[in-house]
């Protein structure tokens, strides 16, 4: 799994026009899934996530987590992230999982995040969507589970 990391003042994702996930301070997460993940693979991931040292103290420093002020979760699905762009000019998604797979981790990925007891909220799967970051700092981290 991979996952691109923005802290955000506030995000939030659009289907058909319509507002369907929502966040103030804390995360966006666009997550891709390959052939191959698990859930372990989305433990992982939820863990170092969670737990990663990128909002600022009263020094300026990287101190807290998404933990410890109690920030909240936007996750969007984007198989686009295992995009090969090697060969040619048109990308080949070979990597992605394939959608109903690709689905049910995202899902597990979702509920994961949601045991921290944190606000989360989501795209729609699948779904053609707008998404509205406001990247705090900017910070942007990418994280792979397999370097996990």
């Amino acid at each position: 799994m991979r996952a691109v990391v923005q802290r955000v003042e506030e995000s939030h994702v659009k289907v058909n026009g319509k507002v369907v996930g929502k966040i103030g301070r804390g995360l966006n997460i666009l997550l891709g899934i390959k052939k191959g993940d698990t859930e372990e693979d989305a433990r992982k991931l939820v863990d170092k996530i969670s737990k990663l040292r990128i909002f600022e103290d009263e020094r300026g420093k990287f101190q807290h987590s998404l933990l410890d002020i109690e920030g909240e979760v936007l996750i969007i699905s984007q198989f686009t992230l295992y995009a090969n762009v090697r060969k040619g000019r048109r990308p080949s998604f070979e990597l992605a999982e394939e959608p109903k797979r690709a689905e049910e981790l995202y899902n597990r990925f979702v509920g994961i995040f949601k045991e921290t007891g944190l606000k989360v909220e989501t795209g729609i799967f699948g779904a053609m969507m707008d998404v509205y970051i406001r990247n705090w700092g900017p910070v942007t981290i990418v994280l792979d589970s397999e370097e996990l």
